[in-house]
């Protein structure tokens, strides 16, 4: 990095803030996707002053800034495209008030998600969204991702308990958005314009949040069916039903066969296996809706159903869900988990459709989910150094996508768009959107220092 930069940089942050060794660069030239480019250096900031300090210079100079938080990102989000400065906010910690009485949390964006809710369990309260990285992500990058989770068919993402941001801009200057309020329909809801931009738009130093009271009770059971289309069948029926489940997981034939050559779970070797759980405020309530969601299975030709009677008999139940993350990651070098959401009534023909691409570019996918919402993790392991095998994994990819957007679905549900999807934006979005979503970029970052290269959105 030029001195002229560095120098400046150092006496913002401090030299303990500052890094451009080689192995530091390393270390942020990647998240958790396969995309990789090193940054020119990378700082820790403290403070708001200090971001707006950073962005000035860097907007002056026409130097990218990419904001991260813990880097569990799946779409290459944070991967420093055109070299740059990391922003970490890991530094950037505090949860700053805790309003049960207002239903509501102020954090710094590194507050970590398992931190948080720590924090709210002695009030009996919990932020809903849940992703599957909760121990380590933060909220900054929840918020950049609109990030969901397990719960996501009860719970919704995170955009909807985002209340109000603090955001510095490309030029350094500070927006306030939103309100402490439960309701706020003053001017243009700007508050909901960066969540899930992915720090194309601004650097979120102040998160204001919802939360809701825990539910007391749950009830958890598992399902196992010989034919995918009976399971995704019985999730749509769930879904009409009246009865709205916490939890609606997945696993198919390829995630089971992972399992038990990785585990000593021996699961029956079904077509698909799901996991429903209902939570509330009495145990008589959960279990009525638990009742509806097994008769709902049985009429869909669900075998082996198994009720949990206890917390325990509950986390047992859970296992295979939790375990096949770290389980697919052992069986090649490389691991690629996609995020293509359906309509609930489309679930059935995605997951048939996934079968064909995977038989048609001879690419074993392992699919899970949550089908509560429509929103399917296709898994590719493979070896990152066989060309020919890499060239069948991004043909199937883009057959994922374009199927997903056939049948009136969306690229992303939770992971975000990144790199990994940049190119595909037009699949899913006319020429007027696109446009229309340059155009905010334009008129936010003119100098497009701020993650530049992510969304289809270079100017």
């Amino acid at each position: 990095m030029e001195e002229k930069i560095k120098t400046p940089l150092i006496e913002i942050v401090g030299e303990d803030n500052f890094a451009d060794s080689l192995i530091d660069l390393i270390s942020y030239s990647t998240d958790a996707s396969e995309h990789k480019r090193r940054p020119d250096a990378a700082v820790w900031p403290r403070n708001t002053e200090q971001v707006s300090a950073i962005l000035k210079l860097a907007n002056e100079y026409k130097i990218p800034v990419i904001p991260r938080g813990a880097g569990t990102g799946l779409s290459g989000m944070v991967v420093p495209e055109q070299g740059g400065i990391v922003l970490d906010m890991l530094r950037m910690d505090k949860i700053l008030e805790i309003r049960i009485e207002d239903r509501l949390v102020v954090v710094q964006p590194g507050v970590v998600y398992g931190d948080l809710e720590t924090a709210l369990a002695p009030h009996g309260f919990f932020f809903p969204p849940d992703p599957a990285s909760g121990v380590v992500c933060t909220l900054g990058g929840n918020v950049g991702a609109n990030a969901g989770g397990l719960k996501g068919a009860k719970y919704g993402t995170t955009r909807d308990y985002v209340l109000g941001l603090e955001v510095v801009l490309a030029n350094g200057s500070v927006l306030r958005t939103g309100s402490r309020c439960m309701k706020c329909v003053s001017g243009y809801d700007l508050t909901k314009l960066f969540v899930g931009s992915e720090g194309t738009l601004g650097v979120l130093t102040e998160i204001t949040l919802k939360v809701n009271p825990k539910p007391l009770a749950v009830a958890t059971c598992t399902a196992n069916f010989e034919d995918i289309a009976d399971a995704g069948n019985a999730i749509s029926e769930t879904m009409r039903s009246g009865i709205l489940p916490s939890v609606l997981e997945f696993l198919d034939d390829q995630c089971i066969l992972a399992l038990n050559q990785g585990t000593d779970l021996n699961l029956p070797q079904v077509a698909a296996m799901v996991l429903a759980e209902t939570d509330g405020f009495t145990q008589e309530e959960v279990d009525y809706q638990m009742d509806k969601v097994i008769e709902v299975f049985k009429r869909n030709n669900a075998k082996g159903i198994a009720r949990a009677d206890s917390a325990e008999e509950a986390e047992q139940l859970w296992t295979a869900r939790k375990s096949f993350g770290g389980v697919i990651t052992r069986l090649k070098n490389n691991f690629v988990v996609e995020d293509v959401t359906v309509p609930i009534s489309k679930v059935a023909e995605m997951l048939a459709g996934i079968k064909a691409i995977s038989k048609r570019h001879k690419v074993p996918i392992a699919t899970m989910g949550h089908f509560g919402d429509g929103n399917l993790h296709p898994n590719f392991v493979f070896d990152g150094t066989d060309p020919d095998e890499i060239a069948r994994i991004r043909k199937a990819a883009a057959d994922l996508f374009k199927l997903g957007i056939d049948l009136g679905g969306t690229l992303t549900g939770e992971h975000g768009i990144g790199l990994a999807k940049a190119n595909f934006m037009s699949l899913e979005h006319d020429d007027v959107a696109m446009e229309v979503m340059r155009s905010v970029k334009r008129l936010l970052d003119p100098n497009n220092i701020l993650n530049p290269g992510k969304m289809g959105l270079e100017i």
